[in-house]
């Protein structure tokens, strides 16, 4: 029987972008309960750009010890299906699909085999592959975050979010908007008329001033990219306010055990990708509900072709990209 190829990035081990590298290997193999998808666009994330550098280390206890367990890499994914398993009933050949392949990566390739019961949706015809492919990064986190970790954010609220010039942080200021709060973005002097045309109610330039040390205070802080520390927010946090970061590190983990017993300061974590399926496509699809009635807007920074990826990763680490950095498969 032959078997066919396709194009994908490989992971050669952790480090720098050039661990990555362009091969020719085997397209997977469709199980019963599968879908497999004709990949249009996948992203790169600060997540992505992280995990790469085996860095912190007890994050290799899911990615693997010594050298990534996944050789391909990439999580989010648009596309075509190119043909389903003799199981599955609920999607069809040609149609277009997109969503996240968290527990066994492979979204850098031509080609990607999912549960048909796992976090892949059908993509309406209004939404295009390139603005689908990231919303399972920053929208569904922020939305997660705004929503459900921080308990709800409540019409008048002021929410400050750190970042905002990122895929959490553009994804956020407008959905903290929608929730009616007064939103105060962070970002650099480059980035401030993006913020504020999303909405943002106030916009601080990080190069120039500090947001801890203006004298304002905030209900609640999202640091979309864990630059400030809860130690560093806590005197600017409204009583019983909230420091959430999508970025754990000791010290959060520490002074997330301590301000649940002992503080009326909140400092709070979540890790979104560890969220069952039926929860994250909940999220998901309510965010294409938004996106159709144009009340989210996807930004793109830049895209690069799938034999770029080790670029488009250099670009991500620097820590200056707007919103997405998609990938273009096909």
């Amino acid at each position: 029987m032959t078997t066919n190829t396709m194009k994908a990035i490989v992971a050669t081990g952790y480090g720098s972008p050039s661990v990555f590298q362009l091969q020719n290997v085997n397209q997977p193999t469709l199980k019963p309960n599968e879908v497999l998808v004709k990949i249009k666009n996948t992203t790169v994330t600060q997540a992505d750009a992280m995990m790469r550098t085996g860095k912190p280390y007890i994050g290799r206890l899911m990615l693997g010890l010594f050298k990534p367990k996944h050789q391909i890499w990439g999580t989010s994914f648009s596309g075509i299906v190119e043909a389903v398993g003799s199981e599955v009933s609920t999607f069809k050949p040609s149609q277009r699909v997109f969503g996240e392949n968290i527990e066994s990566f492979g979204a850098y390739a031509e080609y990607i085999t999912v549960p048909a019961d796992g976090t892949v949706m059908p993509l309406p015809d209004n939404i295009s592959f390139e603005d689908a492919a990231g919303i399972g990064d920053g929208p569904v986190t922020s939305l997660n975050f705004l929503r459900n970790v921080s308990g709800g954010i409540k019409p008048g609220q002021k929410v400050l979010i750190n970042g905002a010039s990122g895929a959490l942080g553009t994804a956020a200021v407008q959905l903290a908007k929608q929730f009616g709060a007064e939103v105060t973005g962070v970002c650099s002097t480059r980035n401030i008329g993006l913020v504020k045309s999303l909405g943002a109610d106030h916009v601080v330039d990080y190069t120039k001033h500090d947001f801890t040390q203006n004298g304002k205070t905030y209900d609640v802080i999202y640091d979309t990219v864990g630059k400030r520390s809860f130690k560093d927010c806590k005197r600017v946090l409204a009583e019983n306010g909230q420091y959430l970061s999508p970025v754990l590190d000791f010290k959060l983990l520490l002074q997330m055990m301590w301000t649940s017993a002992f503080s009326s300061k909140k400092a709070k974590f979540a890790a979104t990708g560890m969220l069952k399926s039926p929860e994250i496509k909940e999220m998901l699809a309510e965010l294409i509900d938004i996106i159709r009635q144009g009340r989210l807007k996807t930004i793109i920074d830049r895209q690069y072709p799938l034999e770029k990826v080790s670029e488009a990763h250099t670009y991500v680490s620097a820590g200056h990209k707007k919103g997405n950095v998609v990938i273009a498969v096909r």
